[in-house]
């Protein structure tokens, strides 16, 4: 089976959601919202390296400790 994510235009949501229930194809709604609680995390962490951007390492510096299989 094929999963296809489409991106609609609110006026259309309906429509297609009537034209997938009589094709009798599933339709999955997923909440794509990012929780609060993860966005606090997020904006505590950029807090941190703007108030301390030499804790911060570049990509170049620590790329080489990585093992990618």
């Amino acid at each position: 089976m094929k999963e296809i994510t489409l991106k609609i235009p609110d006026q259309k949501v309906d429509f297609i959601l009537e034209l997938i229930e009589q094709l009798g194809l599933e339709v999955s709604s997923e909440n794509l919202e990012i929780p609060e609680e993860h966005k606090a995390i997020v904006r505590e962490r950029i807090k941190k390296s703007r108030a301390n951007p030499e804790r911060l390492l570049d990509w170049e510096q620590i790329e080489d400790s990585f093992k990618f299989d």
